[in-house]
């Protein structure tokens, strides 16, 4: 405050003659009054009459919030006495120490930012590295995997209304929601919450134990592309011939050239055993209770991924966000590129059809609606404290509103068009095998890539260009997902821990890295795959939809929607619109509350492959969940037994913002002649 104090009495007020003094204030009066709202030099400047706009603009009002915890202030200059100070009836201090009417019509509101010591805040080089970044998060593999099974299983063009009255209602509000928050308060999703309820501050912690679930399971995804792209560069694909050392009696391939094969339910294509028998190696383990041992060659592939995540994200935004213009944009050359071959195919339009067909009365379903309000959720990504992270390094007055409604329309478009790309191909797969398109599309998630697609692949001309570029864009699909889940992380801790860990930040990095591939190292066992889907089904999902259910509760009910959109009024220069203010305040509640009790009401029965996980893995797996979760009630314990004063103080104190200060934009408004 002394930095503030030295820097309000210079600006205000100057200690040599009235006079001078007078002539520089009238000076600064006159250029406010030209210029109009303006920012220089680290300074605020607001124009008349921004105190005279209601509750949505700032007062000048002694004792009036300004923003999260700021109060105004009038002070005086060092030479005012109590009987000079600026009233504010209009009138003015006069230089004989009586009053008068002010010399230029009334008082000037000036909001002066307080300036800090400490080190600026790294920003994005450019406005695209920021976008790019946002897209490549929330456009991952379940766009490409996750969607299209989800559409066609629920109803095919029907299901488009459910999705998009979701995205509408509960998706774009919950992202705007946070790319405001990070931007405003400019801190990861620990350190934050001081600023909004302190309380809650257990909700970091969680998201970054979250992140680091995703994290030990979402990049050996990645490995197993990557040992596919290693195989494409064979002259034969490995996965299309029955003839390998991991090929088994029941291994044919199955096309309508093959008129000597017979297809029985036994049966495996070569594809499918490539999948489980050489890169899995599933067939060895039985089972989560006895995983096996690790698979060297996925663990290279592994470490060869985090060495690329390492090298991307060890200096921050400045270097991820130049690694984007790659990760994020060659996946849709590569969509395009097999969207024109796929529609070329012969039975493409059989997979269309079969993609967009409506089917109504699925509409009457409720797991519909829960399929639609989860895809959602998960595509946008709110709650994994990446949005908070990345709006954080922007511009104080970027229009983040607008950024929100693109970067989220794009994911839903991307969503949309990997459905033609995965279908077209389907359709192409069940011509060949003279099949319906239901009996080739009954496998979802990785299957439909690693099987299905990679054996369609194998079957088209020019087969080894279109696995490369194919499994390239599931490993770029990946990357931008893995920078951002650990860029929230690494953001969250170097706010919380400033002064230990800013100036180590590549070795916080290499430290957290290599926490992170020893994490993954039960997935790279030959039951690796069944650790994959427990945590992909337990870990990540009801946890992080309950942290953003507290969050927004946190938001809209405790520090207050009016205080929030006030906030939103001082970066954007406009108010948030009736829409927004009820979607936060009853709508996003109402949306995450639906899927969780669909969760809890309906639990997934998870089965992969010919393995059923046996109860005690449910159980396993909730205790997961809960493990980062817990963080939450954990901290609201601790933070009430730390307090001072009695239960009621210490409870309110525990919800009242904390001023920001340091490297957060601090506003102080005063009244000046």
């Amino acid at each position: 405050m002394e930095t503030a104090d030295m820097m309000m009495t210079s600006t205000l007020t100057m200690d040599k003659e009235e006079n001078e003094g007078d002539r520089e204030q009238g000076k600064e009066e006159v250029g406010g009054e030209e210029e109009g709202t303006q920012q220089e030099n680290g300074r605020l400047v607001l124009p008349d009459g921004v105190a005279e706009r209601g509750p949505k603009s700032l007062t000048s009002g002694s004792g009036q919030r300004v923003s999260n915890g700021f109060t105004t202030s009038t002070p005086q200059s060092p030479r005012e006495g109590p009987g000079t100070a600026a009233s504010s009836g209009g009138s003015a201090s006069a230089p004989g120490g009586g009053t008068g009417p002010a010399p230029h019509g009334g008082l000037r509101t000036l909001v002066v930012q307080q300036t800090s010591l400490e080190r600026p805040r790294e920003t994005w080089s450019k406005k695209m590295d920021f976008l790019l970044s946002v897209i490549g998060y929330a456009v991952d593999l379940g766009n490409v995997w996750r969607f299209p099974y989800i559409c066609y299983q629920n109803g095919g063009g029907a299901f488009l209304l459910p999705y998009l009255l979701m995205a509408v209602f509960g998706g774009v509000p919950l992202f705007y929601m946070e790319l405001a928050l990070g931007q405003f308060h400019r801190s990861g999703c620990i350190s934050i919450w001081k600023h909004i309820c302190p309380i809650f501050k257990g909700i970091g912690f969680a998201i970054c134990i979250i992140a680091l679930y995703i994290a030990f399971y979402y990049n050996t995804i990645m490995a197993w592309a990557l040992y596919y792209l290693l195989a494409s560069f064979r002259p034969t694909l490995p996965w299309t011939t029955c003839t390998n050392s991991w090929n088994t009696p029941n291994c044919h391939r199955y096309m309508s050239s093959d008129h000597n094969v017979s297809w029985s339910n036994s049966s495996t294509s070569p594809a499918e055993e490539f999948y489980t028998r050489q890169v899995l190696q599933v067939h060895l383990s039985p089972g989560l209770h006895q995983l096996g041992s690790v698979s060297w060659q996925l663990a290279l592939c592994l470490l060869f991924i985090f060495t690329i995540v390492y090298f991307s994200i060890w200096k921050g935004v400045k270097t991820s966000g130049k690694v984007v213009w790659v990760t994020a944009t060659f996946p849709y050359l590569v969509l395009l590129v097999l969207l024109v071959r796929g529609a070329t195919l012969p039975g493409a339009w059989r997979g269309v059809v079969f993609y967009l067909k409506p089917d109504w009365e699925k509409l009457l379903s409720t797991t519909v609606w829960i399929d639609a309000a989860a895809q959602i959720f998960f595509s946008l990504g709110p709650g994994f404290g990446v949005l908070l992270a990345f709006a954080s390094y922007n511009p104080f007055h970027n229009n983040c509103y607008k950024d929100a409604l693109v970067t989220s329309s794009v994911n839903c478009l991307t969503s949309f068009l990997s459905g033609f790309v995965i279908f077209t191909v389907l359709g192409y797969m069940a011509e060949m095998r003279q099949q319906d398109v239901d009996a080739v599309a009954k496998d979802a998630g990785p299957s439909l890539l690693f099987i299905i697609y990679a054996e369609a692949i194998a079957n088209m001309p020019a087969a080894t260009f279109f696995a490369i570029i194919f499994f390239l864009m599931i490993i770029m699909l990946g990357l931008d997902s893995t920078f951002a889940g650990l860029e929230g992380v690494i953001t969250a801790m170097l706010d919380e821990f400033p002064h230990i860990l800013v100036k180590r930040r590549e070795w916080f990095v290499f430290g957290l890295v290599c926490v992170c591939y020893l994490g993954a190292l039960s997935t790279l066992t030959y039951g690796g795959a069944f650790v994959v889907k427990l945590f992909e089904e337990y870990a990540t999902g009801p946890a992080v939809i309950t942290v953003v259910l507290l969050e927004v509760i946190a938001v809209s009910w405790f520090y207050g929607t009016n205080r929030f959109c006030n906030d939103v009024q001082i970066m954007l220069g406009f108010y948030p619109g009736c829409f927004w203010r009820v979607c936060w305040v009853a709508i996003c509640p109402c949306f995450l509350l639906f899927i969780i009790i669909s969760f809890l009401a309906f639990p997934p029965d998870v089965k992969l492959f010919d393995y059923h996980y046996p109860p005690w893995t449910t159980i396993l797996g909730y205790c997961i969940g809960v493990s980062s979760f817990i963080c939450v009630p954990a901290y609201m314990a601790y933070h009430l037994l730390n307090a001072k004063g009695t239960f009621k103080q210490r409870l309110l104190k525990s919800i009242t913002p904390e001023p920001s200060s340091e490297n957060h934009r601090d506003f102080i408004v005063t009244n000046a002649i």
